[in-house]
């Protein structure tokens, strides 16, 4: 019979929050309205529960981005400058570059010893970076199991993602269980966290989804004029030629932002102009200048908290080196449990 073997987590008896783990890729230097509402907007809220590990993935963006490496270090600079604006607390996440703990790769390499290619080729995740016209290369085929091994090294509990990503969860779970069979164990079951906000927001262009790339987005750091800009010629209601005209509510871009952004005290007033715009009682233009209003006034305290930090350079690098020299130590842990476990650690 296997010995059971305490995690670091147990043996210190740091049992009292669980772990959570959320990254992204420095594939863009700054966030938009669409990646808050999906996902900072929850983050923050679940730092204040969980021990939170937030990784900039820049080994996954090489997956994609392999002949841009240039950009990595603004865009990194550019993404920890969003998460400090929007309100992720250093004091209580834990941010560190995946590149500098590289035991995460070790380890991903022990994980794939024991992963059949046709299961990765199953993988959602590859598979929709296919879909998007990524080149099929090796590292491109390693990135669930890469993926796996970031959550796994750092013994997340829970996997903040929208049901639409749970599959990449469920991958790690199985990947660990496994190995956890048979060598004894060491990793952590991860489970995925759905909840929160999980929206998507449409792009100002009307299209589905909105993205840099597809330059359809607001972003935390525009100015008030180009936020004014971009929402007075956001796509609306294709079927209304005149602002007399009976005009559509769902699904109507301008109205998903006033639901989205809108506070309690502006509820009444978008009620109303829901109500207007129906019965063609106010146009267009009206209505998006209010939204421009609303927008500014969400983002006037994130652009402020934003100018401080970039105001501090030096403060915004130490808190990101003293996360990835905290992230690296937990990883170097539970690289040494491994190794162990394997009988790898020879002498």
């Amino acid at each position: 019979m296997k010995k059971r073997i305490l995690t670091l987590r147990q043996a210190q008896g740091e049992n009292s929050r669980k772990r959570i783990l959320t990254g992204d890729r420095p594939t863009a230097g700054r966030f938009h309205l669409g990646n808050y509402a999906g996902k900072l907007k929850n983050t923050v809220k679940l730092q204040d529960a969980y021990e939170t590990f937030v990784p900039l993935v820049d080994l996954h963006a090489l997956t994609t981005h392999f002949d841009r490496t240039a950009e990595l270090e603004n865009n990194i600079k550019g993404l920890m400058l969003d998460y400090l604006s929007v309100g992720l607390d250093p004091k209580k996440v834990t941010f560190y570059i995946q590149s500098k703990a590289p035991e995460v790769l070790e380890v991903a390499y022990f994980l794939s010893t024991i992963t059949p290619r046709s299961v990765i080729a199953k993988q959602p995740a590859l598979k929709e970076k296919l879909d998007q016209g990524s080149q099929d290369t090796v590292a491109l085929f390693y990135y669930p199991v890469l993926m796996a091994a970031d959550i796994l090294t750092f013994k997340a509990d829970l996997v903040p993602v929208g049901k639409d990503q749970k599959a990449h969860v469920e991958f790690a779970k199985d990947i660990a269980q496994k190995f956890n069979g048979l060598f004894g164990n060491v990793f952590t079951i991860p489970e995925p966290l759905i909840g929160g906000e999980d929206k998507t927001l449409p792009g100002t262009d009307g299209q589905e989804k909105m993205g840099k790339s597809l330059n359809n987005a607001i972003f935390l750091s525009d100015s008030n004029a180009e936020v004014e800009k971009k929402v007075m010629n956001m796509y609306t209601d294709p079927t209304r030629i005149r602002a007399t005209d009976p005009g559509h509510v769902e699904r109507n871009p301008v109205f998903i932002y006033l639901d989205t952004f809108g506070l309690d005290n502006d509820k009444a007033q978008i009620a109303k102009y829901k109500e207007l715009y129906r019965t063609g009682q106010v146009g267009d233009i009206e209505v998006k200048k209010y939204l421009a209003k609303i927008l500014n006034s969400f983002l006037d305290p994130i652009r402020k908290k934003r100018a401080e930090y970039e105001s501090q350079p030096e403060l915004v690098e130490k808190i990101l080196k003293e996360g990835t020299a905290k992230a690296r130590a937990e990883a170097q842990k539970i690289l040494e449990e491994v190794k162990k476990v394997m009988r790898l650690n020879y002498f």
